[in-house]
């Protein structure tokens, strides 16, 4: 019997998707198989996916686009192993991610668990600062990932796994085009299913290759935070403003510094902790640098997201798709 079945939705990334199944190739656990959905992408991946069949249990298949959360119901449906696995086509995993997570899942069966994700050495400093900007305490996404009790955990799509049972009973991914997986995660615990966090089991993640990809992925999240609350009004913290709080205190600075340029004080600490922090880490000057732009970016960006969505979904009453049908990836 299959004991995981790996679920790879893409869409016009053929060379990402050629590092990940080479990266699954020389997996040191081996019952998995591979099943790549094709979301109509114009760039197909079928010539990658075909050079694979010898080294991996892979299947293809191509489909209309309908988002990421609709493929990966695809190919769940296709699907044989005990367990759904699901990475994002930008991800990297180590040699070992299986045998770790066959390891805790063999001395404790949960429902539903997932990993953490992390910058390769071999990343571009742009793709570094971005992983800092979306991991560090000081932007926000520390807080926001970060996770003490391990039961409580809210898997993420670019590495996330659960049960042939929650897929049953949950029906999938929902058709939200953006904050689908933390829509699923809410559901699976709303259904009392167990979840479980596995440190060890981290995937490198790309995420965005330059800034104006990043300001867009950050910026749709800050979208559906609100679109997630109104599905799950339990769902929303106080830290989830932080972000629209930074850029309004932000604009507030710049513009009071006009009058006097001690207001820029508080900005000029925030680039310092933000530099020492990045370069305590990455110990590299130019990620430390890039990294305060992507802080800056990152929070930014969630709280356009986020203010704009409050006012269209909240105030105006408009629903979810309208509020930001014009980005969608496309």
């Amino acid at each position: 019997m299959i004991k995981f079945s790996v679920i790879i939705p893409v869409y016009n990334r053929p060379d990402e998707l050629k590092e990940l199944l080479e990266s699954l190739k020389k997996q040191t656990y081996k019952n998995f198989e591979v099943i790549v959905v094709e979301d109509g992408s114009s760039l197909k991946s079928d010539s990658i996916v075909e050079d694979y069949q010898k080294d991996l249990e892979i299947k293809y298949y191509f489909k209309p686009n309908s988002g990421p959360g609709q493929s990966r119901n695809y190919g769940s449906e296709r699907a044989t192993g005990a367990y759904h696995v699901f990475f994002d086509s930008d991800c990297i995993i180590p040699e070992k991610y299986f045998e770790i997570v066959n390891n805790r899942l063999e001395n404790e069966m949960v429902d539903a668990y997932g990993g953490p994700d992390m910058a390769h050495p071999d990343f571009t400093p742009i793709q570094k600062s971005i992983n800092y900007s979306m991991t560090s305490f000081f932007t926000t996404g520390g807080i926001r990932g970060g996770m003490k009790d391990e039961k409580k955990f809210h898997p993420r799509s670019f590495n996330m796994g659960f049960t042939q049972e929650v897929f049953e009973k949950t029906q999938g991914f929902s058709k939200m085009r953006f904050g689908e997986d933390v829509d699923m995660s809410l559901r699976i615990i709303e259904q009392g299913f167990s979840t479980t966090l596995i440190k060890d089991a981290a995937v490198y993640h790309k995420r965005r290759v330059d800034f104006r990809k990043f300001f867009k992925q950050v910026y749709n999240s800050g979208i559906a935070r609100i679109n997630l609350y109104k599905r799950h009004p339990q769902s929303l913290k106080l830290v989830h403003f932080l972000p629209a709080a930074f850029l309004l205190g932000t604009i507030f600075l710049l513009l009071m510094s006009l009058l006097s340029l001690y207001f820029l004080i508080p900005l000029g600490f925030f680039i310092i902790v933000i530099f020492l922090d990045s370069l305590r880490l990455n110990k590299n000057l130019k990620v430390a640098f890039l990294s305060i732009m992507a802080s800056f970016i990152q929070l930014s960006a969630y709280g356009m997201g986020f203010i704009k969505s409050f006012y269209k979904r909240l105030i105006l009453g408009q629903d979810e798709f309208h509020a930001y049908k014009k980005n969608f990836y496309k």
